[in-house]
């Protein structure tokens, strides 16, 4: 009787010891000796020193691997983006759906598919702004963008228009490949002008981006081209795993075209069943609430096929108010 009565003590006594022992609080510490903490690093944690290939190109461009500098500042841009691990697998996920667009206009506009790498170093695909007014997925400065096509004012801003500043990036990059008779040399014009590039080449008296001596920027750009392309073409041997199903899906849409002025998008948007803030995700290139359009210019905006930020049903406009509507496209009949 006795053991019986010691063995129901002790046992729930052990048992919350155990669990004790097994889980601890974010405040918790566990203290290891030296010796065995310096151990425990050893086995588990590695970070790898990366092989360079033999053989390197950009757009079909030998690059001189072989050369021990050149090889140096590879080595260094690919050890940064493959252990940015963070950014290099958003630069996964986004590209999934914005490759297949920017893919189709290059080859369209006869200008090699590794300028892909080209804006995704530039903005990582975000429709970011920099200190310098560049903006969109190209980086296009507004008087550049003017210069290759663009609109660009308050109300319209190309720029942010993926297939219409991607179409731009071509004409400059084509400019650029006649002046220079190399693609690699037209990726450093976009980065750093072709005036300031002409000037070096010119004072230096060499006509290979890997023998000019540039700025910090533009001598590193090539390379982080280079780099992001041997960690997609690829990702496991550089550690990037994922499933389709991690990877940013293309919207799906329609278009309406139109050639006068909307007064209000917002009511726009809702007669065509979306949200303002769906019309501007997939239509940014619009910047205010309202579209002039006293040329008549021909515009296409995308519609969202499914909704991407709710479910609940906005309020439509009659067609018979003054609103600025075009209804060149019939409002899809679900509910968002």
């Amino acid at each position: 009787m006795f053991k019986k009565v010691l063995l129901v003590v002790i046992f729930p006594v052990s048992f919350v010891g155990i669990v004790k022992l097994l889980s601890f609080s974010a405040t918790d510490t566990v203290v290891l000796p030296d010796q065995e903490y310096t151990q425990l690093i050893s086995e588990n944690y590695n970070v790898f020193a990366l092989p360079i290939p033999d053989e390197l190109n950009f757009a079909g461009e030998p690059v001189p691997v072989d050369n021990f500098e050149v090889r140096e500042r590879f080595d260094r841009e690919l050890l940064v983006n493959t252990y940015w691990q963070s950014q290099t697998l958003l630069f996964f996920k986004r590209a999934n759906r914005w490759f297949p667009l920017i893919e189709r206009v290059l080859q369209e506009q006869g200008v090699p598919d590794d300028f892909k790498y080209l804006a995704l170093i530039e903005s990582g695909l975000m429709n970011e702004i920099s200190p310098a007014g560049a903006a969109g997925y190209w980086q296009i400065l507004q008087s550049t963008g003017r210069e290759l096509g663009l609109e660009v004012n308050t109300e319209v801003d190309e720029r942010y228009h993926v297939e219409k500043a991607t179409v731009a990036a071509c004409r400059f990059l084509k400019s650029a490949y006649q002046r220079y008779n190399s693609w690699t040399l037209a990726a450093a014009a976009y980065n750093m002008g072709r005036s300031g590039l002409n000037r070096q080449i010119t004072n230096q008296q060499v006509t290979s981006y890997y023998d000019l001596w540039l700025n910090d920027e533009t001598s590193r750009y090539v390379f982080r081209i280079l780099a992001i392309k041997t960690i997609f073409e690829n990702p496991s041997a550089h550690g990037f795993r994922f499933r389709q199903e991690d990877l940013y899906q293309p919207y799906e849409y329609y278009t309406v075209k139109v050639d006068t002025t909307i007064n209000d998008l917002v009511a726009f948007a809702h007669a065509h069943h979306i949200t303002y803030k769906e019309l501007r995700t997939l239509n940014p290139w619009l910047r205010r609430t309202s579209l002039p359009n006293r040329s008549g210019k021909e515009y296409e905006i995308k519609i969202t096929k499914e909704s991407l930020f709710g479910r609940q049903q906005p309020i439509i406009v009659e067609e018979g108010e003054d609103n600025g509507l075009i209804m060149d496209s019939p409002a899809r009949d679900t509910d968002l």
